[in-house]
């Protein structure tokens, strides 16, 4: 229909039931091996604010919060957010948020972003607006992890084609790149629907200097780089992921409260 916005292809895709099976419904053990070895490796004080970008039905958001850390998820999927308001607590909140909006400031003491949870947006301009969310949100001397994929080695390894059989449900996968994109498009196929869904994914193809230039323009300053979820050493052309730990340097506005929105609202007009 003439004059309608499009929907970005992840606003439907992370709230259907079968990106999640595709995704998340496995591999359970790693991402808790992974993120308790992350924990170990950092070490955050007992009762620590913890900012879980992009944290979906909030799977590392209940590890984390297991832990004894108060944390807070956000996530641009309604039905995500629904599904994981079931496990709040006291320690454990969950807000629907667009993340290139303004949240909490000068409020958390760390920020994750887990299992390449970026990249999805249509302009550099709009990654720098996530950016900077989570940099305000920061303390003075608040560290941020981004787990991404490593661009190099992603291109080394693409596969294709596969198709996935997962509870019944036929995921046909085709995955192909351009200069500054990977792309995957799903075809699925399954008894409950009444014709095939297809959706179609693009990450951006930011480099370590790309990540180094945009989080130094929001004075996030990188401290380590791993490549892979054992915390080894990166290596650009050997490592499978680029996981960027990072400090925040300063703050260009002061504040001791949290705030949801620099302009007083109290609701989120999601974009």
């Amino acid at each position: 229909m003439t004059g309608m916005k499009e929907q970005p292809w992840y606003k439907e895709w992370f709230s259907s039931p079968f990106y999640h099976k595709l995704y998340f419904e496995r591999d359970e053990q790693e991402a808790a091996a992974f993120i308790n070895r992350l924990i170990h490796h950092i070490r955050p004080a007992p009762g620590s604010q913890i900012l879980d970008v992009a944290c979906g039905r909030g799977r590392h958001s209940r590890i984390l919060a297991s832990q004894g850390f108060s944390v807070t998820g956000i996530d641009i999927s309604r039905d995500s957010i629904e599904y994981a308001k079931q496990f709040e607590q006291e320690n454990l909140s969950f807000y629907l948020h667009d993340m290139r909006l303004p949240f909490w400031g000068n409020y958390f003491d760390y920020a994750f972003s887990f299992f390449t949870s970026f990249g999805y947006f249509r302009t550099r301009r709009e990654h720098d607006d996530a950016l900077r969310t989570i940099a305000r949100g920061l303390k003075p001397g608040g560290e941020f992890v981004i787990d991404y994929l490593n661009v190099h080695y992603a291109e080394r390894h693409l596969v294709r084609s596969e198709t996935k059989m997962i509870d019944g449900t036929c995921y046909e996968i085709r995955r192909w790149d351009d200069e500054t994109h990977f792309f995957k498009n799903i075809i699925i196929t399954d008894s409950s629907l009444r014709e095939p869904l297809s959706f179609t994914e693009q990450v951006a193809k930011f480099t370590p200097g790309d990540f180094t230039e945009m989080l130094a323009f929001q004075e996030l300053r990188p401290v380590e780089l791993f490549g892979d979820y054992s915390l080894t050493s990166y290596d650009i052309i050997k490592s499978p992921r680029l996981i960027i730990r990072c400090v925040r340097e300063s703050l260009s506005a002061t504040g001791s409260e949290k705030r949801l929105y620099s302009d007083g609202r109290s609701t989120d007009a999601l974009t």
